[in-house]
């Protein structure tokens, strides 16, 4: 999310309609990044009070398809959210906590990496997941 942005701007530019649910969804994504969906309903009930999980559901839905969140979905972990969009960044995962950070690509220009056979697509993105153990982890197996 373009923080010199406000969540008003962004969704008046994305040809949606200014709601009190969409503001506090946008805020919560960028307050909470890798959030899963519970996290995210728990910080608009914080801001709106009662809000229905499916209306944030709702909400996250159209946002993803205005591309004003990326939604990622890391192999057996619920669907994660987060505001960083439109710069084909990667990921890495802890497969002991599920501790979530961004990796830049690595090489050239977005998408970063090129397709051996692109099957006649047009490709705008490259999705790539790091596996392995966080700092933390690491650490603390160490010490048993």
């Amino acid at each position: 999310m373009d923080e010199l942005q406000n969540p008003e701007e962004m969704l008046r530019a994305a040809a949606l309609r200014v709601t009190a649910p969409r503001v506090a969804v946008l805020e919560a994504v960028r307050a909470h990044p890798h959030a899963d969906a519970d996290t995210i309903i728990g910080a608009v009930r914080e801001e709106l009070g009662s809000v229905s999980k499916q209306a944030v559901y709702d909400v996250l839905a159209a946002l993803s398809e205005a591309r004003l969140v990326r939604r990622i979905e890391p192999s057996g972990s619920p669907a994660r959210f987060e505001a960083r969009v439109g710069d084909n960044h990667h990921h890495v995962i802890c497969r002991s906590c599920g501790e979530i950070a961004d990796v830049d690509c690595a090489v050239g220009e977005a998408p970063c990496l090129h397709a051996s056979n692109d099957h006649g697509f047009i490709i705008d993105e490259a999705e790539v997941i790091y596996w392995g153990i966080c700092p933390n982890c690491t650490t603390s197996n160490l010490r048993h």
